[in-house]
């Protein structure tokens, strides 16, 4: 299925660069078949792991490079489970191009490119050796460049495209240092035999290599302070490779960060230093809620998602972080909670976000803009993207009978339990930590109610959101899509957590086998639980509660249609409406500190100073960690380049003087 997969997206690819100029967006439709296929084959490879006792059948092949060096791609439960994730958001994103890349610039780079991001995050997720992971890697970064800059006209996305080449490129510099840190101390490029060789070797060594991959791999996933590339690209790019990038994409630096700490480094029977959790813990703990902070203050709503990606990776990387450290003091099924809760955020991520994206860009469709303040009342006007739009604002603030709610409940469950933990910093860390779930959650619950609110509520703000109507039937099919995936995946989550047991990682199996999959969640022996279901049900029961007595009650009685109340005033104007700059001022005030608000008054006068003809005000945060932090940075990395830049004088004698010098100085290294 994998192979009838792979020639789906090459014939698509053949199609968008041969066919004729019309009608070339249903070509999308073709990517969509691959990427259905390819979940169906990782949804059963996964089913067998986890229901099997011969369990799957794996995937495995090599590229010849040389009698010396080939490149190795192979399956496996967490390879599959990533393999999954990335189809179901393909083929929704796919669906949707079908119709929303309708009649766009460059259609034939567009499908093209589209076509290699998949399959090159694909062949991210399968890599078996560090050789096929970087060459994957790469790929998938450069398409993604390619595909971000595809605007040549906006010089935001000439700019954001560079940041993003910059950042992802300063990342790989620190993933090829890990891989050949872990080459020299194994001579292995295998996965499988890094772990083997790995298991012996120093803490010293281990801990290097750890600090070298989360930062490498915490570029690409977008943590606090290594994200700024982040809120520049996804909304540069078009809104289809925007949900693939902050639902997927940085995903695959999740997938590199629990590779390198769980498997190369971790493996069967191996120590954890307890102080990588914390790392791990306290960076997601920053990054959620700085995330969701800066998301709050967005009035570009493709900007306040992307914001909203780094708060969701600092939730994956509390559950992973709180992994590691239970996994170090040996506490199994503790870690596997927490890992569990890791992984189903992931996917739950990939879902909503996805949705979220994707409804985005049918809004800047509809609405031709990005701009809250140009929004409202796109309810009445695009009645079926504002239904899935608000699905995924339910699911992404952790509300049941949604999927985020199930994740994050998990993830809180296992750091409350972190108080079992004998060190006393790491039950202060993992209870700190749910503290900054907890805000976060707040907070994110806020920051949607702004964007849904302000976006789909009230009156338009603008003549194009007066004007505004639905993208088409591929547009709303996907949205439902997903909208239907964050509805199963929360009131059915033991079917996902079956699968996620059969990933090779210890703790994990009791996750998913306990109990039938229709039976609550029960955690650690009866401390907590809950009924998904029932929740779903619950809440059905009381709307036909509610309508049966509203329809009992008012039988009888003469229903009259009139305005809301509107304060006696004889028509409402738009101007009368919160903007997403007014919704957040309280909380612009709370956290001061850390926004630094900056305003700007302006008055002009007729005759001064009693009579004024006009008044501006303008009011903004101050981007504390580019201000303080990446501004500092490259200006001292430009003032360097120019005084180093008279190294370049133009002499071959002087050029051969500095090769001299240089070997003279490795070679005396060396002895």
């Amino acid at each position: 299925m994998l192979l009838i997969s792979l020639a789906f997206f090459i014939s698509g690819a053949v199609f968008f660069a041969f066919a004729p100029k019309k009608g070339l967006h249903y070509f999308y439709l073709l990517y969509a078949a691959g990427a259905g296929l390819a979940a169906f084959s990782f949804a059963q490879a996964l089913y067998n792991y986890a229901y099997s006792a011969a369990g799957a059948p794996a995937l495995s092949f090599a590229l010849q490079i040389s009698p010396a060096l080939s490149m190795g791609f192979k399956s496996g439960p967490l390879q599959d489970f990533f393999g999954l994730l990335l189809s179901l958001a393909a083929f929704a994103a796919s669906v949707y191009s079908s119709g929303y890349m309708k009649g766009t610039a460059a259609p034939r780079f567009q499908g093209i490119f589209y076509g290699l991001f998949i399959l090159s995050m694909g062949a991210v997720f399968l890599a078996a050796d560090a050789l096929s992971f970087l060459i994957s890697w790469e790929a998938m970064s450069l398409v993604s460049y390619f595909l971000v800059v595809s605007d040549t006209e906006s010089e935001a996305a000439q700019n954001a495209g560079l940041t993003y080449a910059t950042m992802t490129h300063i990342g790989t510099a620190f993933i090829i240092g890990a891989f050949m840190l872990a080459f020299s101390a194994t001579g292995s490029l295998d996965f499988t035999g890094m772990a083997a060789g790995l298991a012996g070797q120093s803490m010293t060594i281990k801990s290097v290599i750890f600090i070298l991959s989360f930062i490498g791999f915490g570029m690409k996933a977008g943590i606090v302070p290594l994200h700024i590339w982040l809120p520049k690209a996804h909304p540069a790019a078009p809104s289809n490779v925007s949900a693939l990038m902050s639902g997927v994409m940085i995903k695959a630096g999740i997938y590199g960060i629990m590779l390198m700490c769980l498997h190369v480094l971790g493996g069967p029977g191996a120590h954890y230093a307890t102080w990588w959790g914390v790392v791990v813990l306290a960076t997601g703990a920053a990054s959620s809620v700085l995330g969701v902070l800066y998301a709050l203050m967005e009035k570009d709503l493709k900007r306040l998602l992307a914001y909203s990606s780094v708060e969701n990776i600092g939730i994956i990387l509390l559950g992973t972080g709180a992994a590691i450290v239970f996994y170090s003091f040996g506490q199994t099924a503790l870690a596997g909670l927490a890992l569990a809760a890791a992984l189903y955020h992931t996917m739950n991520h990939a879902m909503f976000k996805g949705l979220l994206f994707l409804g985005s860009g049918s809004v800047l469709h509809g609405a031709h803009s990005k701009n809250l303040e140009d929004m409202g009342g796109l309810l009445k006007r695009m009645p079926y993207t504002g239904l899935f739009f608000l699905a995924g604002s339910v699911a992404i603030c952790a509300l049941p009978p949604f999927n985020g709610f199930v994740s994050e409940w998990l993830t809180f469950q296992a750091l409350i339990l972190g108080s079992s933990t004998p060190l006393a910093y790491s039950k202060v860390i993992t209870l700190l930590g749910g503290a900054a779930l907890a805000l976060t959650g707040a907070l994110a619950a806020a920051a949607f109610v702004k964007a849904f609110g302000v976006a789909f509520l009230g009156l338009p703000r603008s003549p194009k959101a007066r004007d505004a109507k639905e993208a088409g039937l591929p547009v709303t099919a996907a949205l439902g899509f997903l909208a239907a995936m964050c509805l199963l995946l929360g009131v059915a989550p033991r079917i996902m957590l079956r699968l996620i047991s059969a990933m090779p990682f210890a703790g994990l199996k009791e996750m998913g086998s306990a109990g039938p999959l229709h039976s609550p969640l029960i955690i650690a022996g009866g401390f907590s639980g809950f009924w998904p279901a029932a929740i779903l049900v619950s809440m059905l029961l009381g709307l036909l509660i509610i309508l049966a007595l509203a329809g009992t009650w008012g039988r009888n009685r003469k229903i009259t249609y009139a305005n809301s109340w509107d304060c006696g005033i004889r028509a409402l104007t738009p101007r009368m409406q919160y903007t997403a700059t007014a919704f957040t001022k309280p909380l612009r005030v709370i956290f001061k500190t850390i926004y630094r608000p900056r305003k700007e008054v302006r008055i002009s006068f007729k005759l001064k100073p009693l009579f004024v003809s006009g008044i501006t005000y303008q009011s903004g945060i101050t981007p504390f960690l580019e201000n303080y932090l990446y501004r500092p940075l490259t200006s001292f990395v430009g003032k360097a380049a120019l005084k180093i830049r008279h190294l370049q004088s133009g002499s071959l004698p002087l050029y051969l003087g500095y090769i001299m010098l240089t070997l003279i100085g490795l070679l005396m290294a060396w002895a």
